[in-house]
């Protein structure tokens, strides 16, 4: 995957995720409109995602996939009918096969294996400047995480914590929350979401 001198995902970095999302959309039959009414992202951003025109933030990714109702696997372009043709136990994730996801400035590494977890790993590498996005998540779920190199800023509910290499968190995902790199380096932070029962969450 590559960028641009802007830092912008180019078109051959960005295509499967607007790729996949367009997919995902007609496979739940619903049009843009439909899917901006849920999710709150505006029908012209879902647009440009799906046409590789825009690199949507991790707020409004996630709110595309809670409006969707589909696992993390899936936004990372796995399908479910591929789950299962490995050699290997279903609890497994083999280096080679973790799926990526580049959002620019962030990109994704997903450590889960296949199939619906209710705990969800992976790895975010964050440029310097990069962030999750101008909105605080917000939804029912609990993170938690370790600093394996680079700093990482995260504010949760009004408190805000510079984090370094081998510092770790855990906090209520309910709370409003945002991180960002205001560092001059890359950060690599290794990322656990345990998700509520009746959803998915990123």
């Amino acid at each position: 995957m590559t960028q641009n001198a802007d830092g912008a995902v180019s078109k051959t970095a960005q295509h499967q995720l607007g790729r996949t999302l367009r997919r995902l959309r007609h496979e739940k039959g619903m049009s843009l409109q439909e899917l901006a009414g849920r999710s709150g992202v505006s029908v012209g951003m879902i647009s440009q995602i799906e046409r590789d025109l825009a690199n949507p933030s991790m707020r409004v990714l996630t709110a595309i996939r809670r409006a969707l109702n589909v696992p993390i696997q899936e936004m990372f372009g796995e399908h479910p009918q591929e789950q299962g043709k490995t050699v290997d136990p279903p609890f497994v994730r083999r280096l080679e096969d973790r799926p990526h996801i580049d959002l620019g400035s962030l990109k994704k590494e997903l450590l889960t294996s296949g199939g619906h977890h209710n705990l969800q790993i992976m790895i975010l590498k964050i440029d310097p400047g990069g962030e999750s996005g101008n909105t605080a998540l917000s939804y029912p779920a609990e993170k938690g995480g370790l600093v394996l190199s680079g700093e990482l800023v995260l504010k949760v509910g009004g408190q805000e914590a510079r984090l370094k290499q081998g510092d770790s968190f855990v906090f209520d995902s309910v709370l409003p929350h945002s991180f960002r790199n205001t560092s001059d380096r890359p950060a690599e932070i290794l990322w656990i979401i345990g998700a509520v029962q009746f959803d998915r969450h990123l």
